[in-house]
């Protein structure tokens, strides 16, 4: 598949943002990227002529219940079906911020067995509470699964921005441990928090930002198609969004977020 035959739906509903910044992205990469309310495709039942899917950032629905909540529930009813094709045909799905909630609240994420009929972890409020607008840094932990850092060498740092008042990735207390084997055994596990240099946070804030467990920024389902991510890439793509630009006399044209994009349509081009 060459670039401009690729199709990208960006999901948008109450409350979201970034939608925008997420579509101007992928077209800067020479990909098609429509930014589609989700009435819309439930009317036309047309999701399946995509061939990838993003979950933006925002505050869904407000929010109200849990992060995200509200948009999972109704999105597993109203299109449960078409999103079990997009896992089982291995089209990717990207849940940026609120996405990466929408995904953990549908059951996609971890997904160590597929979908899940409940929650296999939670994204809850920050620790120290509070909303938390801050750039921070990232490292790779995967091994090649995840197909939305292929373009990202494992250990590599990156730097991203965050925005949300609940990003602190758990398990439940008697699953922590036999989960977080899973996520190392499947390489599942993505990003993780950590300083400048590549050190863990190890739960130090503000080098975690929330307080998730383990540092956990971002993990991937089983086959390496569905991932999640608390930063924001489209608000780390060109140079101009880094909030040191003024200040640094060379710059790269893009920032970190490229590279999530880059990924994302390397595989789509190499298996379609």
């Amino acid at each position: 598949m060459k670039r401009k035959e690729i199709n990208v739906c960006v999901l948008r509903v109450g409350g979201t943002n970034c939608d925008a910044e997420t579509k101007r992205s992928l077209q800067e990469l020479g990909v098609n990227a429509e930014v589609v309310h989700v009435n819309k495709i439930v009317k036309q039942k047309n999701l399946l002529n995509y061939d990838a899917l993003i979950f933006p950032g925002g505050f869904s629905y407000g929010d109200y219940v849990r992060a995200g909540a509200i948009w999972a529930k109704w999105i597993i009813a109203k299109l449960g079906e078409e999103l079990k094709t997009f896992v089982r045909e291995e089209r990717p799905i990207l849940g940026i911020c609120n996405g990466f909630q929408v995904l953990v609240e549908a059951g996609l994420l971890p997904g160590f067995e597929g979908i899940s009929i409940y929650p296999e972890a939670a994204l809850a409020t920050n620790f120290p509470i509070g909303y938390n607008c801050r750039w921070i840094h990232i490292k790779n932990e995967n091994n090649g699964k995840c197909i939305f850092t292929r373009k990202i060498s494992r250990g590599k740092v990156l730097r991203m921005p965050i925005a949300h008042s609940e990003g602190r990735f758990i398990f439940a207390k008697d699953k922590e441990e036999e989960y977080l084997k899973k996520l190392y055994e499947n390489d599942q596990l993505v990003f993780r928090y950590c300083d400048a240099n590549g050190e863990y946070a190890e739960g130090k804030y503000p080098i975690n930002p929330n307080g998730s467990f383990h540092d956990i920024a971002g993990i991937c389902n089983s086959s390496g198609t569905v991932f999640g991510l608390m930063p924001h890439p489209e608000r780390a793509f060109y140079w101009w969004q880094q909030p040191d630009w003024t200040r640094r006399k060379r710059m790269h044209q893009y920032g970190d977020g490229k590279l999530i994009f880059e990924s994302l349509i390397d595989y789509l081009t190499k298996k379609f």
